[in-house]
This record gives C-alpha cells, structure tokens and sequence, in this order.
C-alpha cells in the first residue's frame, strides 16, 4: 500500500500536531483516507477526494476539520488490531 504523505516518509503515516488525530495517511490511486486517533482508534474513509487529504493535513485544526468535512460524509471502516 502506497500512502500520499504530509512528508516525505514513504510507506509511513506521519504524526501530526492534533491532541485528537495522531497519525493521517492517503492512498491515492484507492482514494482511501487512514486516521489514526490519539485514542488508538484507527479508521479508513472511502472516495476521499485528495484535495480533501491535502487540506486536512493543512488544516489548523485537524479535529474541527475532521467533524466538519469528514466524519458522516464518506463511507468508513474501522481496523481492529
């Protein structure tokens, strides 16, 4: 699986600076978004536009970004580890 980074770090999602979301990754050529909460709570949204990837890694907050722009509006799954 190839992720689309907020950096350079191949194959890895980066950490971000949220006190709710830890970790945000993009799988492009799936549109799939992979969010991984401050909980441990991992998830993966479906037909995610990549503009909406790239302004959510942009996004000054990324938890008002999230229930505003992602959660209820794309289809989603939950990883269990």
């Amino acid at each position: 699986m190839h992720f689309i980074l907020a950096t350079r770090t191949e194959g890895r999602m980066p950490q971000t600076a949220s006190s709710v979301i830890s970790r945000i990754g993009y799988n492009a050529p799936a549109r799939e978004l992979h969010v991984t909460f401050t909980s441990g709570r991992c998830y993966s949204y479906f037909a995610v536009p990549a503009e909406v990837y790239y302004q959510f890694c942009r996004a000054a907050s990324k938890g008002e970004f999230f229930n505003t722009l992602i959660r209820d509006r794309y289809e989603f799954e939950e990883h269990h580890s």
